[in-house]
């Protein structure tokens, strides 16, 4: 027994158990391998030689970047670019919009931070409606913005409100891409999380702070409730119109 546990013995031994195990991987898991390359193969040369999707992908690859993106980040593109020595802030230079430091850049930063998550939601509450609700108003006479305005439209708010409501919540709470594009001015620039960020850096601050807390609190509050509401009353209608 002794002679089985010598190093050559073992040596040989983890050879053999080596080969089965290639074979076993070759026979069991290669076919699956293979399927599973295959698969990639054909989902990346759909994406990047069918012109459509490789242009949708690129689409929404950019308008979803700033949900990946750090805020400084955004901000600084934006910064770059709306600068009055920018390439987009020099043309509205010469016919008198500035954007950077003021209250346009403050209002861009916020819609940009929040459009992608807007976006989604409208997003994933048109894919959920059946194509074949607006096949069938086609072949009775309606036409594409009929069948759009009368059952797309009507089922898809839910996803409008909630995609609304979520923008409008990342938009007040907005603060990296803000500050670093626009600053934090009083009276021009400065948001709500911005007055609450200056306070706290002031001694004796607090109570300001822990106000305007209060009244976040209270925004975020009241716009869900009146999205629930709206909910509910949007899904009665339809439910009634059924």
């Amino acid at each position: 027994m002794e002679a089985l546990f010598t190093l050559p013995n073992l040596l040989s031994m983890g050879g053999v158990l080596k080969k089965r195990g290639s074979l076993i991987w070759r026979n069991q898991t290669g076919p699956v391998t293979k399927e599973s390359g295959a698969e990639m193969e054909n989902v990346l040369s759909t994406a990047l030689f069918d012109k459509p999707a490789f242009k949708n992908l690129i689409v929404n690859g950019l308008v979803h970047l700033p949900l990946i993106l750090p805020p400084v980040v955004t901000g600084y593109l934006l910064l770059i670019g709306f600068a009055p020595n920018g390439i987009i802030g020099a043309a509205l230079a010469r016919i008198g919009i500035t954007v950077a430091f003021s209250w346009r850049g403050a209002a861009l930063a916020a819609g940009i931070m929040a459009f992608p998550l807007m976006v989604r939601a409208i997003r994933l509450a048109i894919e959920a409606v059946d194509p074949k609700l607006e096949q069938a108003a086609s072949t009775l006479g309606a036409s594409r913005i009929a069948s759009f305005a009368t059952i797309t439209l009507p089922l898809i708010l839910p996803g409008i409100l909630a995609g609304s409501i979520t923008a409008f919540a990342k938009a007040m709470g907005e603060f990296g891409a803000t500050i670093t594009f626009v600053s934090n001015i009083p009276g021009q620039t400065q948001t709500l999380p911005l007055a609450i960020y200056s306070q706290l850096q002031v001694p004796g601050g607090e109570a300001d702070a822990a106000r305007l807390v209060v009244i976040s609190v209270m925004l975020a509050l009241g716009a869900l409730l009146v999205s629930e509401w709206l909910a509910r009353r949007i899904a009665a209608r339809i439910a009634g119109h059924n």
